[in-house]
């Protein structure tokens, strides 16, 4: 491919616009009932939150990461595709106007609109009944420059804010946020962590989930607040064990004649003896945890333990180990599943990892404001725009359900297109022979059911 040389760019069509796909996921988030609950429960002191809000939401799902970037929003004729389009020193302002209250109602409205969006695309969060997901993590997002609010270091050493999240998904569905928060950069993880996550279960609840759900986190949770939670909530817990002494001493009891190979990386099935041959091995042992508490806090579950064989720099000299030496890595769940698929569903906690750096590479490359406040609005409204960009993949094909955000962008929104207006109709033409046409206009037809009444 070679650029012609003949070309002269000029920016004077005022019917082109560079992101069509805004048209059908605004009006999925309008189906699924993002308009009103902004009305029924925002009350930030500002004219218009509704507008606005709505705003913000369209220009982090065109690809904005600052306030700056809403810009976007108004050229060529967006201003003809959708009402209400605000300037980024406006959207700015009103960012700057939430409080800790007006956050937590942006918040409110972001479960419930994922409720909506699960009745508009039940392809979101996969089949009744099937077990779901709960994944909780943190991390540090680095801020520059000694004027933002509740800035710190934290366990990464650098300075910024800290986004803990909640994240819900299915063997069969990617994942959505169920629940996200900004906090102050030297808070500890487990901090908060078992009020989120009992508001993260009665999100997956409200959001139709009717399946057992599992709680997955790694040794920053291991915690009583985190576990305790989860018993009350009527949940699974999986979460990465600390190696004190106790758990030290429970691995080192379990019998050699327990330890069974899985599948694992380079691992091979043998046919003949119909088993994996591997590496990696997985036992289990009962442990009773907490006991430095009082008794009733005192928990008894299961210890899954997967050893890894660690590798002797000297062998590869030839000189063979006299001992075989392995790298433990344990968790502790009350779940009932067979040891080799807890072991399995533990490791998959790892998606959570994708979502953050999802919204690192997109919404959070940046928390563009100096105030606190602003900045925790900011993170609730990325929070809306993934869900609805996860929910219009859902709503486009299988491939798009399960695809990362930025290649929902590429393919599903950031379309170029040209209006054409005739009878008081307006016309929306999109590039022939774009790849993903069809599963455009499944989201598109998606889009336009009618409304969900909002709760």
């Amino acid at each position: 491919m070679k650029a012609s040389h003949t070309l002269t760019p000029v920016f004077d069509d005022p019917n082109l616009v560079s992101a069509a796909g805004l048209v059908p996921v605004m009006r999925l988030a309008e189906t699924a009932g993002l308009h009103q609950l902004c009305e029924r429960h925002l009350s930030v002191e500002c004219p218009n939150p509704v507008l606005k809000s709505t705003s913000i939401v369209a220009g982090v799902l065109a690809g904005a990461d600052s306030i700056d970037d809403l810009d976007l929003l108004r050229h060529g004729a967006m201003n003809r595709l959708f009402a209400g389009i605000r300037a980024p020193s406006t959207l700015g302002t009103y960012l700057r106007s939430f409080t800790h209250g007006h956050v937590q109602q942006l918040d409110a409205v972001a479960t419930r609109l994922l409720a909506g969006l699960t009745a508009t695309v039940p392809a979101l969060l996969g089949e009744a009944g099937e077990l779901a997901f709960l994944d909780i993590d943190d991390t540090i997002r680095e801020v520059h420059g000694y004027a933002k609010q509740a800035a710190a270091f934290g366990y990464s050493k650098v300075r910024g804010l800290n986004a803990q999240l909640a994240v819900l998904s299915t063997p069969t569905t990617a994942p959505v946020i169920a629940r996200a928060r900004l906090r102050r950069g030297n808070v500890a993880s487990h901090t908060g962590s078992g009020r989120l996550l009992t508001l993260a279960a009665n999100t997956a609840r409200a959001a139709g989930v009717t399946g057992q759900i599992l709680a997955r986190a790694d040794s920053a949770y291991y915690c009583h607040a985190f576990i305790a939670a989860a018993i009350r909530a009527g949940i699974w817990f999986s979460v990465t064990a600390r190696h004190n002494p106790q758990i030290t001493a429970a691995i080192a009891a379990i019998d050699e004649a327990a330890w069974t190979p899985i599948e694992y990386t380079n691992a091979v099935y043998d046919e003949a003896e119909q088993r994996w041959i591997s590496d990696a091995e997985v036992a289990e042992t009962p442990v009773t945890i907490f006991t430095s508490r009082r008794k009733r806090d005192h928990v008894t579950c299961r210890l899954i333990v997967r050893r890894v064989k660690r590798l002797n720099p000297a062998s590869a000299d030839g000189q063979d180990e006299l001992f075989t030496t392995y790298r433990h890595h344990g968790f502790i769940t009350n779940s009932t599943l067979p040891m080799i698929d807890a072991d399995a569903h533990h490791r998959d906690h790892a998606i959570v990892e994708q979502v953050i750096a999802e919204l690192k590479n997109g919404p959070l490359a940046h928390l563009p404001s100096g105030k606190y406040a602003a900045n925790a609005a900011w993170l609730a409204h990325a929070v809306i725009a993934f869900n609805l960009a996860r929910a219009a993949g859902a709503a486009a094909s299988p491939r798009h359900a399960r695809a990362r955000w930025a290649t929902i962008g590429t393919h599903l929104i950031n379309i170029p297109a040209r209006i054409a207006s005739s009878a008081r109709r307006l016309t929306l033409h999109l590039p022939t022979d774009w790849p993903w046409a069809s599963a455009w206009q499944a989201l598109f037809t998606s889009a336009t059911s009618p409304p969900a009444t909002a709760n």
